[in-house]
């Protein structure tokens, strides 16, 4: 009987190991998932009509004082 104890506790420790791989995986996936929609959203903004690409920031100019 001590035996099968043995083998089920290990059973268990495999099966929560496996749950935490798994919970890591689904985070990974969850990840990328939301970028790839978010430049889904980017982009189909972009091609409404009447929008265009927004103009890059402009910067100050650099003075060179020696």
């Amino acid at each position: 009987m001590s035996e099968r104890l043995l083998q089920l506790k290990q059973e268990l420790h495999k099966g929560e190991q496996e749950m935490a791989r798994l919970d890591r995986q689904r985070q990974i996936l969850r990840d990328t998932m939301l970028r790839i929609s978010g430049a889904i959203q980017v982009l189909e903004e972009m091609q409404a009509p009447g929008l265009s690409a927004p103009a890059a920031p402009e910067q100050p100019a650099l003075s060179a004082t020696a």
